[in-house]
């Protein structure tokens, strides 16, 4: 599904120009991705007094036991699978990257133009991840929500309780990561309240399974306005290119490390490695 053109529910077909070759990362890209990952850092330290968010170092649906100050040393995470859609696609190389830096094994199943648990546009995720959970045996999965998310608000509590039940029934935790802002053009804008509710409605799933499932509210590193150079999207206004994902991947794996009591890899023994040339970047015009 990740490998393929897509279409989208209705009318609209997403064609996926073909991907530039890869290519050798310039030193001065590598320098604005360190950089880019050290003022996060430096932003990041500023909001940790502030209990009130998951994005401020509290996850909704966290235990009281869950503090970065328990992180042992050499501890890790053991492996960690990823979902979302064409956003969480883009994200994946540096997440991966972030995360193997460290030896956790990582395994992605965010797909362009699905990867949601909602509705009918969510067969192919139902019908890929119990595989997934067989082969990858993650600790944790991760999901993003997605831009297909769509549905009432109990349509949307019920389709993240099945993903609780399925993944917890499994072995493993449930992390919901909300979606970064986007650009709402005329194929989301009909889905506007839909996409806006989403995150509430993960947020009451997570607080019915404490300990077991976690809401983590992204927009600590994006913000709420998609135009706003915080959210560091892409050329379409959707996705992110490398240093967005970067920033990305270093605060999700702090977010992680919090609640896991782990301590995540630097950025930069992972924010310039061969991940940056990943054959997704070419489509959105990143550099």
């Amino acid at each position: 599904m990740n490998n393929t053109d897509t279409t989208r529910s209705d009318s609209r077909t997403l064609r996926r120009p073909r991907p530039r070759p890869r290519h050798t990362v310039r030193l001065t890209a590598g320098i604005a991705l360190l950089a880019a990952a050290g003022m996060l850092a430096v932003t990041a330290c500023g909001g940790q007094g502030d209990d009130k968010g998951a994005g401020s170092g509290r996850a909704a649906g966290a235990s009281s036991g869950s503090s970065a100050e328990k992180a042992e040393p050499n501890a890790k995470l053991p492996s960690l699978l990823w979902m979302g859609d064409s956003i969480g696609e883009a994200e994946a190389p540096a997440l991966g990257a972030a995360l193997k830096a460290d030896g956790t094994a990582f395994t992605s199943m965010a797909a362009a133009g699905g990867g949601g648990v909602i509705g009918k546009i969510a067969k192919p995720t139902w019908d890929e991840l119990p595989k997934k959970l067989e082969s990858a045996k993650p600790s944790v999965v991760a999901y993003q929500i997605t831009t297909y998310d769509w549905g009432k608000p109990d349509e949307q509590r019920a389709g993240y309780e099945k993903l609780a039940k399925t993944v917890n029934d499994a072995g493993a935790d449930l992390v919901i990561v909300s979606a970064p802002p986007f650009k709402l053009d005329d194929f989301y804008k009909p889905h506007e309240a839909e996409i806006k509710t989403a995150p509430k409605s993960a947020k009451e799933v997570a607080e019915k399974h404490r300990g077991k499932v976690r809401l983590l509210d992204a927009s600590a590193l994006w913000g709420t306005d998609a135009g706003a150079a915080k959210a560091q999207r892409g050329k379409d206004g959707i996705h992110s290119c490398q240093q967005g994902s970067a920033a990305f991947a270093q605060w999700l794996t702090k977010e992680l490390g919090k609640q896991y009591a782990f301590t995540p890899v630097p950025a930069d023994r992972w924010a310039t490695g061969s991940w940056t040339s990943d054959k997704v970047y070419g489509p959105l015009g990143c550099k």
